[in-house]
């Protein structure tokens, strides 16, 4: 049985790169990594230790609900789900020396002007895009512009 850890942080997004993965009808024990997205400081400033984690409880909660069902179809299959925080490196070394041979798949959302944290220590660092913010505003701009004609 082939094992897949999957790092999410959006279910929908998740499902778009999984779903051409589950055509095949060998069972597959899948590990849904959660990441969470970090909050800001301007946020992180107002908000209690214990509703940030009444915040994540829901949210995973959420996002395994989306996505375990559609991880289950094929017969035969298992999930397992795990909530985990930052270095990424080292939950994907934990992983691999407590299954054995795993395969790591990145399912997480990009975001703009972000550049993501490595899953895997040969995993090569995203190039920031050092005109994402620039080009965004000027589109954003142009929109509006257009349509306030």
């Amino acid at each position: 049985m082939e094992k897949i850890a999957v790092f999410v942080n959006d279910a929908e997004h998740a499902l778009h790169i999984i779903q051409p993965m589950l055509k095949g009808e060998e069972a597959t024990h899948w590990i849904i990594v959660a990441t969470a997205p970090t909050l800001t400081r301007h946020i992180g400033r107002w908000v209690s230790h214990a509703a940030r984690q009444q915040w994540l409880e829901r949210w995973s909660t959420e996002l395994f609900g989306q996505l375990e069902p559609s991880l289950r179809s094929v017969a035969g299959s298992k999930v397992e789900k795990m909530l985990v925080k930052r270095p990424l490196v080292e939950v994907s070394a934990r992983l691999q020396g407590r299954l054995g041979a795993v395969r790591l798949l990145d399912a997480r959302r990009p975001r703009l002007g972000k550049t993501e944290e490595p899953i895997s220590a040969g995993q090569p660092a995203a190039e920031r895009g050092a005109w994402a913010y620039p080009v965004a505003a000027t589109a954003g701009l142009s929109a509006m512009l257009t349509l306030a004609d």
